[in-house]
This record gives structure tokens, sequence and C-alpha cells, in this order.
């Protein structure tokens, strides 16, 4: 398996960093663009440096070469996930405005029909906001926002991370124990 991963400047650079390590620990190759602003944000947000995530991934690209292998629809993955995704960046998709490789690599996994799921971080949502998820939708796109479940009783943010990202790889079918499963009720 394949799979394109963003970690852009929106807030929840931990998202992007758990999902890369979960994607390693399950064997699937990685191909990782960090937003220029990525980089500032994951170091002032985790204790790690931009360069530590990038050895997580099995490729990284920078995020201003639009001649790397995933701005082509020839190059073949199963999908991409952008997360976190900033509201510029959502809307930079939405109205395919393609001007970094981020904003290429999803959109042309929307246009090969691959699977694109944007994990946005914003609140609260405004119209236009609101506008370019249903236009990504439309379109083909998983809108996650990670929006914590209390069932499964969180204790840390580690906890509330693992079960967005346990749902994330769920939707690509990789096996995984991050997410606690509803058993309903009796």
């Amino acid at each position: 398996m394949h799979i394109v991963a963003a970690i852009t400047g929106a807030t929840g650079a931990v998202y992007g960093i758990t999902l890369l390590r979960e994607l390693a620990r399950a064997n699937v190759e990685t191909h990782l663009v960090l937003s220029d602003w990525a980089r500032h944000t994951i170091e002032l947000e985790t204790d790690y440096r931009a360069s530590a995530i990038d050895a997580l991934a099995s490729h990284v690209y920078s995020a201003n070469n639009l001649a790397a292998p995933i701005a082509s629809g020839s190059f073949r993955h199963d999908g991409m996930v952008i997360a976190p995704c900033s509201m510029k960046t959502l809307s930079a998709i939405a109205n395919g405005y393609a001007d970094n490789l981020v904003s290429r690599a999803a959109d042309v996994t929307l246009k090969e029909k691959r699977r694109l799921i944007l994990l946005p971080r914003e609140t609260p949502l405004h119209e236009i906001h609101l506008e370019n998820m249903l236009k990504l939708a439309r379109a083909g796109a998983v809108i996650m926002p990670p929006v914590p479940a209390f069932y499964h009783h969180p204790t840390t943010i580690t906890d509330i991370v693992h079960h967005t990202i346990g749902r994330v790889l769920d939707l690509f079918a990789i096996e995984n124990d991050l997410a606690s499963r509803w058993e309903g009720l009796e």
C-alpha cells in the first residue's frame, strides 16, 4: 500500500505525526509533504523537529516541488490524507488552486478518483468554510474533522488523537487497535 500524507500549518500537527508513525508500523509506504507552515507548527506544538517527522516517511518532498512524482496522475497510490488540513489548503483544493505540492497532490488524488481524507482544523466554521467542505465532499473527498469521541473514556490527548487516527486507518482498511469499537447496548 502507498499513501500520500501531508501536514499543513493548522494546529494539530500531532494528528499527522501519529498517522505517519502508525502507517510505518503497518508497513505502508508513505509519501510526505510538509507545508512551509507545518514545519513551524510542528516545532511550536510538539517536542519534534520537522527533520524528525521527515524521517518517519518513506519518501519526502518539498512543498514547492511541483515536479515530484505525487504531482502526477500517473503516480499510483491508494489515497491521500491531509492531517491537519488548514482552511487555506482546503480552500485551495476546493477551488482547484494547486500552487504547492500539497494542493496539487490533493487535486490529482481527486481527479484520479482516489480516496482523499481531510482533517480540517478550524472552529467556529463560517459559510465559506462549509461551502468549500461541501464542494469537496461532492467531489469525493472525505471531510473528517478530528472531533473527539468520549464513549471510550479518553484520559489523555494521546487517547483522543489515537481514536481519530484509528478511524482514518479504518477508511483504508488498515488493521489497527487505536480506536475503540462501539459494542452497542444490550
